[in-house]
């Protein structure tokens, strides 16, 4: 872990604080509707850094949270939080990190370095995919093209706002949130999102 990157994970609990009370708006959008996605979420699937295919189609009746990660980012500590969240709701959630250098250089390593970055520092074993571009655009992966534009999830077209934006996916493959960047993990909102409250 860099200086830089050891600075973040001290100061990150007063950076989420500070989001909270300054950020404008909720930073979640909601698929209030319900509607459903033109095209079957199970249909994707993504290829791990381990260089193994993950099919959506093995998540049926999990909901899933599909996040934007990087490891130079002020948000970077969010990593851990993500880790909680799986841990503490295995039975429900699966989530995926989708590593990204779309933002600024935040993200410099390789595969086998990212993921060796993450296990030793903020103890990840949820599927980390391989690094690829999550913004709209030509080399967008895949997955992010489904998140972000609704003539293929039904409803949503807004893409990462900046590192660890997540989407949250339900039992049945329908999108039905949006949380930026500021939106903790482990926040309230997305507890609810996932307890179906």
């Amino acid at each position: 872990m860099t200086i830089r990157q050891k600075v973040i994970k001290l100061i990150y609990p007063i950076m989420a604080k500070m989001g909270k009370w300054f950020g404008k708006g909720s930073g979640v959008y909601e698929n209030e509707q319900h509607i459903k996605p033109v095209i079957s979420f199970y249909t994707l699937s993504a290829k791990a850094n381990s260089n193994l295919i993950i099919e959506f189609s093995q998540y049926k009746g999990k909901k899933v949270l599909l996040v934007n990660t990087a490891s130079d980012c002020g948000f970077t500590p969010q990593l851990a939080e993500l880790q909680k969240l799986q841990n503490q709701y295995k039975e429900k959630i699966v989530v995926i990190g989708f590593p990204s250098n779309d933002y600024k250089d935040q993200e410099m390593g390789s595969d086998e370095e990212i993921a060796t970055f993450c296990t030793l520092n903020f103890n990840v074993h949820f599927a980390l995919i391989q690094k690829s571009h999550v913004l709209k655009g030509e080399q967008q992966n895949p997955v992010f093209q489904w998140l972000t534009d609704n003539s293929k999830n039904g409803w949503n077209h807004t893409p990462p706002a900046w590192n660890f934006t997540k989407y949250l996916v339900d039992e049945n493959g329908v999108l039905t949130h949006y949380f930026d960047t500021r939106i903790s993990p482990m926040d309230e909102k997305v507890i609810a999102a996932i307890e179906g409250k």
